[in-house]
């Protein structure tokens, strides 16, 4: 703790913020790569389950060995190219943020044009990082709040690609904030696993609930873990704020996307970036607006 201890507090908001531009830069790998590994993994458990003699031989059902031939990039062995010309790219080209804007958005090889994602993602990384350390300081709880922000961002930005929250992100997430409870880093315990349950059975009933009206599915498995995750970190007195916002946000940005791009009411949105952002807003900050909106009605 002596060296924790050693460097002011806005030291340590530009070290989290300079690790959270590498951290970033890493998230964007996790966001691209991870849904095309998991579709991979499936394809391959599909076919082991599909899969007989019969199709082998008339060659309707590809044999494992096909299917496998091609396996997707690994998340962190593989190293970064470019997507386009397959052109393993130089320490240069991976400089977060800067690298983008040198290159102008396009890729130094082929000229293809480089998402907007890579430097936002890494600038909201760096940002995140930097206030969550500003809250907690160098303590466990900031330490355990950066882990909290960067699966977060993972997680969200998977959703929003893929319509996805695969449970890689999600579990880990809610076996850690059980864990960090037996500490009561955040929470104790006992609120930490009522947290989960109630997170998970408040989305999952709705779901039921709204399967039965409709015969529609209104939402993932996903969306149910993702809130029993955030329970587990916050308890159960967060849930309702945490859907709350999540509901008012996402109705919001919902609304401005389908007029933007002039889609369908029908059109799936994703719940999992605004339980993310819920969830966020009220780890570092949950109990001042929580005593802010009771010191609306409890004026004398």
């Amino acid at each position: 703790m002596e060296f924790l201890n050693a460097f002011s507090l806005p030291v340590w908001t530009g070290i989290a913020g300079g690790l959270g531009l590498l951290i970033g830069s890493f998230l964007n790998v996790v966001i691209l790569r991870l849904p095309e590994r998991l579709l991979y993994a499936w394809k391959l458990e599909a076919r082991d389950l599909l899969e007989t003699s019969a199709d082998q031989q008339d060659g309707s059902t590809p044999s494992r060995a096909a299917v496998a031939s091609q396996p997707p990039p690994g998340i962190v062995r593989e190293p970064s190219h470019c997507p386009v010309c397959t052109h393993r790219l130089a320490v240069v080209d991976n400089i977060p943020v800067l690298s983008w804007l040198w290159l102008r958005g396009h890729c130094r090889y082929c000229k293809a044009s480089i998402s907007v994602q890579y430097p936002l993602v890494e600038l909201l990384t760096a940002i995140l990082s930097a206030v969550v350390i500003w809250r907690f300081g160098a303590t466990p709880q900031g330490l355990l709040a950066l882990f909290f922000t960067w699966i977060l961002i993972a997680a969200a930005g998977i959703d929003l690609r893929t319509q996805m929250l695969p449970d890689s992100l999600t579990q880990p997430l809610l076996w850690i904030g059980l864990l960090a409870a037996l500490a009561h880093v955040f929470v104790h315990p006992q609120a930490a696993i009522l947290g989960a349950v109630f997170g998970y059975l408040s989305l999952w009933s709705i779901y039921q609930l709204f399967k039965l009206l409709t015969g529609k599915e209104g939402m993932g498995y996903g969306d149910f873990k993702l809130l029993a995750a955030l329970g587990a970190w916050m308890g159960p007195v967060a849930l309702l704020p945490i859907v709350l916002i999540s509901s008012l946000a996402g109705a919001l940005a919902g609304s401005i996307f389908l007029a933007v791009r002039g889609k369908k009411h029908s059109v799936p949105i994703p719940f999992g970036p605004y339980l993310a952002i819920a969830g966020w807003i009220w780890l570092l900050a949950g109990s001042d607006l929580l005593h802010w909106y009771l010191s609306l009605f409890l004026r004398p």
